[in-house]
């Protein structure tokens, strides 16, 4: 078999003298071979194409096609080769795998799904997806991440769950973030936004279609396993993951709590939407003014039926649910509130600045046993309180929190004289310095020493020893002397 450039020296040879043998002896072949090259020639034929030899499972080429066909394509050679071994080819796995990789390759052809590129409009489209979000004590965490498709403006707000109220909560804030209502809202098809299919048909969730409504908005949803229907929610969750999910790649550390998750989902969308898209070529926040202006107005109100019970709570910072109290923190002191149970627990939903925040989550609990969370108060922990003073006491209690302690711990026991040994203490704080005396009225007051001239000795034990933590003898020690010092005495 001549290769190509062989055939094109024959034909040129052949051209060049008009003679078949002459050719064959500037080509160096026999001239039958330049005969047969000149006639496919004139006939037509590429001559360089090879001719087509039958093959054993040419007969079994049909089958194998069914079976492509089929499986659309997955089918392995393998398993083909045993159907139709089982049928009577004789040949080897390795001329079934060749026919198998044609036919897949002429199936993918024919098959290929050609994209239409998306070009979106101002004011059209908000996407949204969750994303699996870092772990703060164990617990779980999701990450709404929401964009706009024509300014790619995007949001990203952490969340306990996912559920419908959840889903209404995230929905409003980040409307009122945009400053504005897109005219569809596209998402993937999760129970709080699809709740069956018919015919391929998603079958919206009646209480997300009246949210949508309340809006002016229309919620579309992306084809069952078609990823390519999702738009660019996917890479946006994939961003927001990969730089708010401690792994080995960011070099993140963990999350403290859920407070310090949510300040760096604020920093993270302030990058973002700061830098140069790469596929607009312009910064977000800067798009995100133009696209407001087509955007529909937001609702004054949020939409609250899907947070549950209303409630308003008083100057104790508490609502009581099912005979239950539960504390609420103290900012929200005469506002309305909304309670819910999910699972074990109790979410609280508030307005903060006309959007719908989670405000407090509990524990539930029986009547009488209150939920009360130290945090959602304003002053110290419950047992302690700022002491109001004259003039002198004062003086004293700004030697530092040592002193408060000292005060409390001493007018407890019904220590005598407190009042000179509070002069004396302040006394001793222009002598040695606030901070060793605040030290020393600490140790004090967790030793219990209140006697004339402990302060004194604390201090000076605190100089020489140079210790943070007082010295607590254990059950094990005892004053008791020992026997040591009859060793010395005889027996008459």
């Amino acid at each position: 078999m001549k290769s190509d450039e062989e055939i094109m020296e024959i034909l040129e040879g052949y051209d060049l003298t008009g003679s078949y043998r002459k050719a064959a002896e500037l080509a160096g072949c026999d001239h039958h071979t330049v005969g047969r090259y000149v006639q496919l020639r004139g006939q037509g034929v590429d001559p360089t194409e090879r001719a087509v030899r039958s093959k054993l499972i040419d007969d079994f080429l049909p089958k194998v096609e069914e079976l492509v066909e089929r499986s659309r394509g997955r089918v392995g050679a393998d398993a083909v080769h045993k159907k139709i071994a089982a049928m009577g080819f004789t040949g080897t796995d390795r001329t079934t795998r060749r026919a198998v990789a044609t036919l897949k390759e002429s199936y993918r052809a024919g098959n290929r799904r050609v994209f239409r590129p998306w070009i979106p409009e101002p004011a059209m489209w908000l996407q949204w997806d969750w994303g699996e979000g870092p772990r703060i004590d164990g617990r779980r965490t999701s990450l709404w991440c929401a964009w706009l498709a024509w300014s790619r403006f995007r949001l990203v707000i952490p969340m306990l769950d996912k559920t419908l109220p959840t889903v209404a909560a995230c929905l409003d804030a980040t409307l009122r973030t945009l400053g504005g209502v897109p005219t569809y809202c596209l998402t993937d098809n999760e129970k709080t936004v699809t709740v069956e299919h018919v015919a391929r048909i998603a079958v919206r969730n009646p209480e997300l279609a009246a949210i949508a409504r309340y809006y002016g908005t229309v919620v579309r949803s992306c084809v069952p396993a078609d990823p390519a229907s999702k738009g660019g929610t996917e890479a946006t969750v994939r961003i927001a993951k990969r730089d708010l999910v401690p792994t080995a790649v960011n070099l993140r550390t963990e999350y403290a709590d859920f407070a310090e998750l949510h300040q760096a989902c604020k920093d993270f969308m302030t990058e973002v939407n700061s830098r140069v898209h790469r596929e607009t070529r312009r910064i977000p926040a800067e798009l995100l003014p133009e696209e407001r202006l087509r955007l529909h107005p937001v609702p004054e109100q949020p939409f609250t039926a899907v947070f549950g019970e209303a409630r308003r709570f008083g100057k104790d910072s508490t609502i009581s649910v099912e005979s239950v109290r539960y504390s609420v923190p103290h900012e929200l002191v005469d506002e309305r509130v909304w309670v819910r149970f999910h699972g074990d627990e109790l979410i609280v939903t508030a307005m903060v600045a006309d959007s719908a925040v989670e405000g407090a989550r509990h524990s539930r609990s029986a009547p009488g046993s209150p939920q009360i969370v130290d945090e959602h108060y304003r002053d110290a922990p419950r047992g302690e309180r700022t002491p109001r003073a004259n003039p002198a006491e004062a003086q004293f209690l700004a030697i530092g929190p040592g002193a408060t302690a000292w005060l409390v711990e001493a007018t407890a026991t019904g220590v005598r004289r407190i009042r000179a040994k509070m002069r004396d203490a302040v006394a001793l704080a222009k002598l040695h310095g606030t901070a060793d005396v605040d030290r020393a009225l600490g140790t004090a007051a967790t030793v219990g020493r209140f006697a004339e001239g402990d302060l004194l000795s604390i201090l000076d034990h605190q100089g020489e020893h140079d210790r943070t933590d007082p010295i607590r003898r254990g059950e094990a020690h005892s004053l008791q002397p020992g026997t040591s010092v009859w060793s010395g005495f005889t027996t008459p």
